[in-house]
């Protein structure tokens, strides 16, 4: 049987690139209620998510780009959901 690797979709931006590689390694997680991203701070989904974009950049992207990517669109999103009141989810 012949196994191919499921590619991802493509993405018009770097920023969503880097949204949905995040979302794969379980780092980041939607609010059911209100759809604004979470920071799971794990430590080892993190990991997971800078060795997927190391190891797959987009096309044209040299993995230290995509790395940084990475790694500066989960330090733009916080842990909590800003429309979530306090002690929510």
């Amino acid at each position: 049987m012949l196994m191919t690797k499921e590619r991802r979709p493509t993405i018009r931006t770097m920023r969503g690139w880097a949204i949905s590689v995040l979302q794969e390694a379980g780092a980041i997680k939607e609010c059911d209620e209100h759809g604004w991203m979470q920071d799971r701070a794990d430590p080892h989904a993190r990991e997971r998510a800078v060795l997927l974009a190391r190891q797959d950049p987009p096309p044209g992207v040299s993995p230290d780009e995509a790395v940084a990517e990475v790694r500066d669109v989960l330090d733009s999103i916080g842990d909590t959901c800003s429309e979530c009141p306090p002690g929510c989810g």
